[in-house]
């Protein structure tokens, strides 16, 4: 009966999300989750910031697991550069640590927490909030890296199923409602 923790994190260049969940027996329970905002500086500053931030977060949290957005292809690739850059900060904080580096797809992220990879960010606070019995919905940095913590719990513990959790993850329509989540819960 031992419990997981997992920390995951949403990058960005300008606010980067944090979501920490332990997993016991396959179930997910929030543990903490919120945002690092980036000083209005140069970039080789915020990424200082991302580092130092997301190591404070492994020494105080102390996760078994780390999980991380990949880079997407943005249409500016500027964007896309400094992503992936953040991404950087964030990967050698917990490499440092000794931590094994997970990377998760957005659209894979959305399609195993919202059952749709092309689900918008007020579907991820959702079904994030309906899935960890939260009482009211996470800031949208925060849901994202809640969903990639819950991705990789779902993932690691069902054996790589990509939609939804445990049984009911074979469903024909592969899509989450509500009412599927409450029935779980």
């Amino acid at each position: 009966m031992a419990t997981t923790r997992i920390l995951a994190i949403d990058p960005g260049s300008r606010i980067t999300g944090f979501g920490i969940v332990d997993v016991t027996n396959g179930k997910s329970i929030y543990v903490n989750s919120g945002c690092i905002r980036l000083p209005d500086e140069a970039l080789s500053v915020r990424l200082k910031y991302i580092f130092q931030n997301v190591s404070a977060l492994l020494e105080e949290y102390k996760p078994n697991e780390f999980a991380i957005e990949e880079v997407f292809l943005a249409k500016n690739a500027n964007s896309a550069l400094k992503l992936g850059q953040a991404r950087g900060a964030a990967i050698v904080a917990a490499s440092l640590q000794e931590l094994e580096v997970h990377e998760y797809a957005a659209r894979r992220v959305k399609q195993s927490v919202v059952g749709n990879g092309n689900a918008d960010k007020a579907q991820v606070q959702m079904m994030v909030q309906l899935l960890l019995n939260l009482t009211s919905k996470p800031q949208a940095d925060a849901a994202d890296a809640l969903a990639i913590a819950l991705c990789h719990a779902n993932t690691r513990t069902s054996g790589g199923l990509e939609y939804g959790v445990g049984k009911r993850a074979g469903r024909a329509s592969k899509r989450w409602t509500e009412q599927d989540v409450r029935k779980t819960l």
